[in-house]
């Protein structure tokens, strides 16, 4: 349980902790406050702590293989003149319930929809990537702004939309606009929820979320559905009479990536009783491999999903006439989940399938064991044309 005490700063200076820098070592001379610890099954990336007088959030895998944690401070605003807290003690400190949010990854967004809060989103780093309809229509009404890329966010556009939090995504600490934000007192939040390794593990980082708007209880019902969703699924799959072979990935240059044994993939097809055939293998991501070593063990698999982006069998035979020697091909039998895309180019499932892992488990189910859910149509994979 994370422990942080008050000290007694003027208000002045806690204005200027809001554009403190991220520190790795927190202070240590702290007077212990009691919290209570919110309640986190699934994912392991973070956790949340409520004191008495503000919320205390935790990122302990802000991309994987960071050796550095952060902790943020959300403070209710009518609290925040009185509240003073010690110097280095977070890396942001932030005024709930949060008015006006920059998000950088498509992965939240289906958190601020669920919750009721899409009218707080005011930026996003390269909005053609969003599917959802309804972020879209705000995009067009000129309600969110453009920012550029989230390597290289457009900070003058950034800071004149007056938010307060930017809540950001990195594949390591460095990123100079972030650096350049918070200097001019945006806090800057890390959100970790692509380095969970198992579906209702991403799916639970709408907790993260919600105490930004302080509906913790909300985000709490939400992810129960879910959870309930997903787990009614999965028993579901079991009453298969069969598990069919899976074969996944496809050819980048000369190397096939196929999903690990312990990767978010893997486990959804676990899930839907099916045989995958790296399933023993220990990796969290992709296993990259030649066409000679997946074509040995994956010639015979009854079914293969995510050949790389293509849409048509066309496509695959023009990109590579080994394909074609495949048995899930010959049989018509691969399915992509990057061919339901937003108007603008974005992947739906890139975005919505972190949030909504009961959909993902359904798809799955529905290929793999039709006679178990008829008439269901799919959301994320699709047939080949």
């Amino acid at each position: 349980m994370m422990r942080k005490s008050l000290f007694s700063l003027s208000y002045g200076l806690l204005l200027l902790l809001l554009i403190g820098s991220c520190k790795e070592k927190k202070s240590s001379s702290l007077v212990e406050q009691s919290g209570k610890e919110v309640s986190i099954k699934y994912a392991k990336g973070f956790s949340i702590e409520e004191t008495s007088d503000f919320t205390v959030i935790k990122v302990i895998s802000a991309w994987p293989g960071a050796t550095n944690e952060f902790t943020y401070a959300l403070i209710p605003r009518e609290k925040l003149p009185s509240t003073t807290l010690p110097k280095d003690a977070y890396d942001a400190i932030v005024s709930v319930p949060v008015e006006r949010m920059i998000v950088t990854s498509t992965t939240h967004i289906p958190a601020l929809e669920e919750l009721g809060v899409l009218h707080t989103m005011v930026g996003f780093p390269n909005t053609d990537l969003i599917s959802s309809p309804k972020t879209r229509e705000r995009i067009d009404s000129s309600f969110i702004k453009e920012l550029g890329t989230n390597e290289n966010i457009n900070t003058e556009i950034a800071l004149d939309l007056n938010t307060d939090v930017l809540v950001g995504f990195g594949i390591n600490g460095t990123n100079k606009a972030y650096e350049t934000l918070k200097l001019s007192g945006i806090p800057i939040v890390y959100n970790g929820d692509w380095t969970e390794q198992t579906p209702l593990g991403k799916a639970e980082w709408i907790k993260f979320f919600a105490p930004f708007y302080q509906k913790e209880k909300e985000a709490d019902r939400i992810f129960k559905t879910i959870e309930s969703s997903y787990t009614q699924a999965k028993q579901l799959a079991q009453n298969a009479d069969s598990r069919p072979t899976v074969l996944t990935g496809g050819l980048y240059k000369d190397v096939w990536y196929v999903a690990g044994g312990n990767s978010w993939m893997s486990q959804f097809l676990k899930d839907a009783n099916a045989e995958y055939l790296w399933q023993e293998t220990d990796e969290t991501g992709s296993i990259g491999l030649s066409l000679e070593e997946v074509l040995t063990k994956g010639k015979e698999a009854e079914f293969w999903f995510n050949p790389s982006l293509h849409s048509t069998y066309s496509e695959m035979e023009s990109a590579n006439s080994h394909y074609l020697e495949f048995d899930a091909y010959k049989n018509q039998n691969v399915f992509s989940n990057a061919i339901a895309k937003g108007e603008t180019g974005g992947i739906l499932f890139y975005e919505l399938a972190p949030q909504r892992p009961d959909l993902v488990l359904k798809d799955l189910i529905s290929i793999l064991h039709p006679n178990l859910i008829d008439g269901y149509e799919t959301h994320f994979f699709k047939p080949l044309q």
